[in-house]
């Protein structure tokens, strides 16, 4: 036995693998002896290998280093099913003249593997069969992170020089097997959750039944989560500090079981020799729910220079900005904007600022860049801009940041093709948005600076000349890829967009006097923009609005990572039907402009302001009419008790850091939605009666600079509802005892206190009512 114990450490130490050339007949004999044997360690020494922590264990395939399984040793939990036959963990596409060719661990024909350390491995893959890769060599390296349930993933691919590599696929997770009551998490734009998400894929009409997100753009930030709350889950996330171009999905195979993969898309470059990629994917497993997985991430992304440089962190962003109450999004000329926003101004006593859309000369959606002059003319305009101003009324208009209209004179004298966002076929990208036109408008290429000359010089107009107090720069947070070599960018994929979005508002900013204190607000959210942009729009608050009642639910995904980095706003909520724009043809105009919504989706209107209100959005309204104040009284009532609450508790709405909210039960009711378009519907029906059920009570819960906790709570039903819970301040870093405090729209007031840890709140939210539940240190009732 002590022979044979010696022999396994002689072959554990060795590191021989199943592939590898073995030195001599002997050495094989013994392989297979100790393989043999019951009382070896066949995850070591036989056809698979392992590395472990104390956290989580990966197994491997000796032969072929495909993922035999993913471990959670705390859980006993295997994410991988058995019966799935193990795949490649990457795929290489390279560029030919008129095709892409793939490789994969199947296209070599040596493999060989490391270990050189309990927690490493290391996995190299050559002599690949076709003669023009002869040259490549593929090595991935997996490291399991010290004391944590995490694993980095590392890829380099060697001999490239003269090949154009398209897309990395790596890492392929294969055969994620049902761990039940599944819920899907992922920061699409301000975020979304899906349950069940396998049945809704297999449900799904495509070919190929997947979920796929791009980075950077709608998705937000890089991080995906499938898990049981009660069991365990599958965390995938990506530690790229700058930017790069690549996407995520998860896709279901026939076996009911999913496929995670991380896409990568590096420029084209036939003069390097090597890809190596600057980050690392991450795979790992936590416990919990979403918030749990944003945690997670929030360690690594609050620590990167988006965060150090955020204009919020770094005091750039306009005091006017911070202390905006409440958001009117209204569109057209300015009678049917600001005229209704003085109203609101009036009616609240607090800052209220303007979204504008369609104040712009050209026809929307098909007419852009043509915005100046606009379309009420310029003394009109810049008149009734100092009017509002001088009731503390702020404008920011809109200019899409990316479109321009093929059909426009502006085209074709000024030779923009040129500058157009190209395909891999050197073809311009566009497409229509404008129903009722059928126009197209093709995507600009950020690379160029023509486009930035351009852009930025309409942003000087509107603000130097035009007065407007900002811009908001439509399609702003979204990034592209572009094969036209002339335009002087990396061809392709990189990071290179971002980078020229950085140089861009660099470029507006230098020609706007610092004392005008304009903004630049940009459409959804995203991680890498957040040094660049002092608001950005998130709307998934009032999705159903647009989406309808459907799989996925919003949540507060960007905010609970990053909302003390950045402002976020917007809502689609209105009490009227959407407008029509007055330049899109007559045939298709609305008979009741603006009519009142049914009273019967009132309720959705104030469940769209209670998600705003308690995940720290700026409060919105769009459509404001000063009618609605007596024809939506309730409604309009609601909104302003609630711009004068979250008013009384910025230090925890705008400037607090996420944290999940204790155990709030709310009951439930099924209510009317209205699904619409963002404007008037070509048929001239344009509301689609739906329903679901919703919660009748929302909290969110926020953690200030000097670590007190509040929780804000909106009442959207026609019942008192008693709040009752307890928390333990260990959770939320508090101090053993302390004092609760109630602060509403009339101001703060004490309840009660606690001692020992345990925080026991107690106290009836009257129908429609709103608060933020303070809880402070020791005797500081602030």
């Amino acid at each position: 036995m002590q022979n044979i114990n010696s022999l396994k450490h002689l072959f554990s130490k060795h590191g021989l693998i199943a592939g590898h050339c073995f030195k001599s007949f002997r050495w094989l004999l013994l392989c297979f002896a100790i393989a043999a044997l019951p009382s070896c360690n066949n995850s070591e020494n036989g056809k698979n290998i392992t590395i472990s922590n104390d956290k989580v264990m990966l197994t491997f395939d000796r032969s072929t280093g495909s993922l035999i399984s993913f471990t959670d040793l705390a859980d006993s939990c295997d994410f991988l099913d058995k019966i799935v036959t193990p795949g490649s963990l990457w795929k290489v596409d390279i560029a030919k003249p008129s095709s892409v060719r793939t490789i994969d661990v199947s296209s070599a024909s040596k493999f060989r593997l490391s270990k050189p350390d309990r927690g490493t491995i290391i996995m190299e893959w050559m002599n690949f069969r076709e003669p023009e890769d002869k040259k490549l060599k593929v090595t991935t390296k997996v490291n399991l992170e010290t004391g944590k349930s995490m694993s980095s993933w590392k890829i380099s691919i060697d001999g490239i020089e003269g090949k154009l590599i398209d897309k990395v696929s790596f890492p392929i997770i294969k055969g994620i097997k049902d761990q039940g009551k599944e819920e899907l998490a992922v920061p699409s734009w301000m975020g979304e959750i899906m349950k069940n998400p396998r049945s809704h894929l297999s449900e799904s009409q495509g070919k190929v039944k997947k979920f796929e997100w791009s980075y950077p753009g709608p998705l937000s930030l890089q991080c995906i989560a499938l898990y049981n709350p009660e069991k365990c889950g599958f965390y995938a996330s990506c530690d790229d500090s700058l930017a790069y171009k690549k996407s995520f999905s998860f896709s279901l195979d026939t076996l009911n079981t999913l496929v995670y993969q991380m896409n990568n898309y590096p420029s084209y470059n036939s003069v390097s020799n090597s890809y190596i990629p600057s980050y690392s994917a991450i795979i790992g497993s936590f416990k919990g729910d979403w918030t749990v997985a944003a945690s997670i991430y929030s360690e690594w992304g609050t620590k990167q220079d988006w965060c150090r440089e955020s204009r919020l962190k770094n005091k750039l962003t306009p005091g006017w900005l911070e202390e905006t109450a409440l958001w009117e999004w209204n569109r057209g000329k300015s009678d049917n904007v600001l005229v209704p926003a003085a109203d609101l101004r009036k009616r609240l006593g607090l800052p209220v600022n303007v979204f504008w859309h369609w104040w712009h000369g050209c026809s929307y959606d098909d007419g852009f860049p043509e915005y100046i002059p606009p379309r009420e003319g310029k003394k009109s305009f810049v008149t009734a801009l100092s009017s509002a101003q001088s009731q503390g009324i702020r404008e920011v208009v809109y200019m899409n940041q990316l479109l321009w209209g093929t059909t426009t004179e502006s085209w074709k004298n000024e030779n923009a093709e040129q500058a157009s966002l190209k395909n891999r076929e050197g073809k311009t990208v566009s497409q229509v948005f404008n129903i009722f036109t059928n126009k197209p408008t093709a995507y600009m290429c950020l690379g160029t600076g023509f486009w930035k000359d351009k852009y930025s010089s309409l942003c000087d107009s509107a603000i130097n000349i035009y007065k407007a107090n900002g811009v908001y720069m439509d399609m702003a947070c979204l990034s592209h890829m572009c094969y036209d070599k002339s335009h002087g960018h990396p061809v392709g994929g990189g990071n290179w967009w971002v980078e020229n979005f950085a140089q861009l508002t660099k470029q507006i900013r230098s020609k706007i006097p610092q004392e005008k204190q304009s903004i630049l607000a940009g459409e959804g959210s995203g991680e890498a923009w957040i040094p660049y942009l002092d608001a950005f729009l998130t709307l998934q608050v009032s999705m159903e609005r647009y989406a309808g009642v459907g799989e996925w639910e919003p949540i507060p995904f960007f905010q609970a990572v990053y909302h003390q980095y950045a402002i976020t706003y917007g809502n689609y909520s209105s009490l009227t039907v959407p407008p029509y724009d007055e330049l899109w043809p007559r045939q298709y105009a609305p008979k009741e402009p603006l009519k009142l919504l049914d009273k019967g989706f009132n309720r959705q209107f104030l469940m769209e302001q209670a998600r705003s209100f308690v995940w720290g959005l700026q409060p919105t309204i769009a459509n404001y009419q000063s009618f609605l104040a007596h024809e939506r009284k309730e409604e309009i009532d609601f909104l302003l008790n609630l711009a004068k609450t979250r008013k009384q508790g910025l230090k925890y709405l705008l400037y607090g850091k996420f944290m999940k909210s204790p155990d709030i039960k709310s009951p439930v009711k099924e209510i009317d939605i209205s699904r619409l378009s963002i404007y008037a519907g070509k048929t001239g029906n344009t509301v689609t009666a739906l329903k679901g059920s919703y919660n009748m009570v929302y909290s969110g819960t926020w953690q200030s600079d000097d670590k007190q906790i509040g929780i804000a709570l909106a009442n959207i039903g026609d019942d008192p509802y008693r709040v009752d819970f307890t928390m333990n301040s260990n959770d939320y870093e508090l101090a053993d005892s302390g004092e609760i405090n109630i602060i509403d729209a009339d101001g703060k007031r004490h309840i009660a206190s606690y001692a020992d840890r345990k925080i026991h709140v107690d106290f009836p939210l009257e129908p429609k009512g709103l608060c933020i539940i303070e809880v402070v240190h020791g005797n500081k009732q602030q």
